[in-house]
């Protein structure tokens, strides 16, 4: 018997379950911070025997990590792994980022690469560089990505990068990734700079371009500024509520404040431990984080940017556990145990955030901005 998805119980009737039905087919959904399509089901003991193989002679945590990524796209892209375009169409998806990582230029360039091979050689995926193109999508029963980074460590102090990131289509840049860098300071960082002299520059270069500013990892002084310095709407593609569940990933309500002033949105991630201090969280520990934000700023600056379950098996899950203390996080922010949400295990469980926002009351039009047209609003706004 095949498994069940998006079946959480909410205790909906029958009236609500097909409102909910109705939303989820007929909405833009945009996941802001997407790790899928692929969960931990896709991978057969081949690929896992692969990937371990692979471990066992470079004993690298990390690029075991990028290669789990990497491996269920590889395989699409050469036609190889039907499994992505499934996984993908069943979550109700249309659009997500499709992320460049890179600690120097040349392992951006190989993530910019294989990026545009998926719009190169998926014919059901296009690359959305406009909001124009989120709604194409939708309108011919396609999905899109678009393209985003979580890190500038890889620009260094050279400005006219961003513009060649531009040309190959990245539209949303987030400015530090928990540690302090050229731009800005991190938000698991032990001094909180804030945005630099020369993030200053970084922001108004980004701004001239038509790019979005992301602030999601970066710390309380910075994401302030940020939403000062830019003369467009900031985001946090990814976070929660500090006033809910303290966290150093979440947001303070003088933050959340802040973005929602700048025209900005906030994306309410799917993340276990950063949602509540209970063992696993659930799906309803990410409604009340919607919630609280809606309530404190208005539902029309909140969205998802899920950035969990990650496209790996429990082996390279595993992996990630020893790389996250590399990358500014410490023990005490929970990230040894990487868990899933109960409720939301796989993106084919997507139908249960609209299943659940139905349950919390909202109206149909502010769930399908919840859904994504709240972050296409931005979208438009600074990309055009």
């Amino acid at each position: 018997m095949s498994e069940r998805f998006g079946d959480w119980d909410f205790g909906l009737s029958a009236e609500q379950e097909a409102r909910a039905a109705r939303l989820h087919a007929e909405s833009i959904i945009i996941d802001t911070l997407f790790q899928g399509p692929c969960g931990h089901r896709s991978f057969d003991d081949g690929m896992i025997r692969h990937l371990q193989d692979e471990y066992a002679k470079h004993g690298n945590a990390q690029r075991s990590v990028m290669s789990c990524l990497k491996m269920p796209v590889r395989m699409a892209v050469d036609c190889d792994f039907p499994e992505f375009e499934r996984c993908w169409k069943d979550s109700g998806i249309t659009a997500g980022n499709r992320q460049i990582d890179g600690d120097h230029i040349g392992e951006s360039f190989e993530h910019f690469a294989l990026a545009q091979a998926q719009f190169d050689r998926l014919p059901w995926l296009l690359k959305a560089t406009t909001a124009g193109d989120f709604r194409r999508a939708k309108a011919e029963g396609k999905c899109a990505g678009f393209v985003s980074t979580q890190n500038t460590i890889d620009i260094g102090t050279d400005l006219d990068r961003l513009d060649q990131y531009y040309d190959m289509g990245m539209r949303m840049i987030q400015l530090t990734y928990n540690s302090v860098n050229f731009v800005a300071g991190g938000c698991t960082d032990r001094v909180d700079c804030g945005v630099t002299d020369f993030g200053v520059k970084f922001i108004k270069r980004m701004n001239d371009l038509g790019m979005i500013v992301d602030i999601s990892h970066c710390g309380r002084q910075t994401t302030l500024d940020a939403c000062a310095l830019s003369t467009a709407p900031v985001v946090a593609s990814h976070t929660s509520a500090d006033g809910l569940y303290r966290h150093d990933r979440a947001k303070s309500d003088e933050e959340l404040k802040a973005i929602a002033a700048s025209g900005g949105y906030i994306g309410v991630y799917l993340v276990s431990m950063f949602l509540s201090g209970k063992q696993v969280s659930t799906i309803e520990d990410f409604l009340d984080h919607v919630d609280y934000i809606a309530n404190l700023i208005g539902p029309e600056f909140v969205g998802i940017g899920s950035d969990w379950p990650m496209q790996a098996p429990e082996w390279g899950v595993q992996r990630l556990a020893e790389w996250v203390l590399d990358i500014g996080f410490r023990p005490e922010h929970g990230v040894g145990a990487l868990v899933n949400v109960r409720g939301f295990d796989d993106y084919r469980d997507f139908p249960n955030i609209t299943r659940g926002l139905v349950s919390r009351g909202y109206s149909d039009d502010q769930i399908s901005g919840i859904l994504g047209e709240n972050f296409l609003r931005v979208f438009e706004h600074v990309c055009g």
